[in-house]
């Protein structure tokens, strides 16, 4: 149940930033597996045209929904990251009912099977990602405009990647982490702060700092498709970007098509 995996209480504990004019970060606890406490984070960003995408959406809280609103107020598009990032797709969609739903293959089916979870309805996908013709999918005139997206189907959670091309920000799930979450639980009381052997452990091996070598070894070694991610990881090393949004750990900010290149070196150059 999603429940035992979010805190009770997100409004109070919840950091939202402008990390651009266009881009708003929503910041969170999250503890995968309920224990392992690696952050969560949606992001919204306003198009060119005015209407707002919102990316692995949170809980809509009445902070949430006042900055949607500052933005604009219209959220047009709906966008479950991968395979895992779709818990609140339902919350905003009943605020927005019509906003385009956009995921992964494999999604709509998962979700339509999740009857018990309260939080998750079986609501309607505009547009599906598929291994077979991937980059043939099209969002829509507005959307497309703005941003470039690869389907990362090699990778085990089925990412989809994306770039907002007017700040140069790039949007991802679960493709790297930053961790520690420092931004994610700022807001914890240092009791309730990750600690402990799993979470060190986690946290060692979904570092970025120095060598990142764990980081580079987890990424390459989990890969569902290696062939499939690293053509994948050659795409998106094509585009612009300077920051880099994960759901997991910190925003890098300036550096992070530097980061992004370090962490996936051996798929970018093949591993030495």
């Amino acid at each position: 149940m999603s429940a035992s995996l979010i805190p009770a209480n997100p409004a109070d504990l919840m950091v939202i930033r402008n990390v651009t004019p266009n881009v708003v970060t929503f910041s969170v606890p999250f503890a995968r597996f309920g224990r392992i406490q690696i952050g969560g984070r949606g992001t919204l960003v306003r198009l060119t045209s005015g209407n707002l995408a919102v990316f692995s959406p949170v809980a809509l809280t009445e902070e949430t929904k006042a900055k949607v609103a500052e933005l604009g107020g219209n959220v047009a598009y709906i966008v479950a990251l991968d395979f895992e990032h779709h818990i609140f797709i339902s919350e905003w969609a009943k605020q927005w009912p019509e906003a385009k739903i956009i995921g992964p293959e494999g999604l709509p089916e998962k979700r339509a099977k999740q009857t018990k979870d309260p939080k998750i309805n079986d609501d309607k996908f505009a547009v599906v990602f598929t291994k077979d013709g991937k980059r043939d999918i099209r969002i829509s005139e507005e959307f497309d405009a703005d941003f470039d997206y690869e389907y990362v189907d090699g990778h085990a959670n089925k990412e989809i990647v994306f770039n907002y091309r007017p700040d140069k920000v790039l949007i991802e799930a679960d493709l790297m982490f930053n961790l520690p979450a420092t931004e994610q639980y700022s807001k914890v009381p240092e009791s309730e702060r990750p600690s402990g052997f799993l979470n060190k452990l986690f946290h060692s091996v979904q570092n970025t700092s120095g060598e990142a070598t764990w980081s580079k070894r987890f990424n390459w070694h989990l890969a569902k498709d290696r062939n499939s991610m690293s053509d994948s990881l050659k795409v998106i090393d094509q585009w612009d970007f300077t920051t880099l949004i994960p759901c997991h750990g910190d925003v890098l900010e300036g550096n992070g098509k530097e980061i992004f290149r370090k962490i996936f070196q051996w798929h970018l150059q093949g591993k030495m």
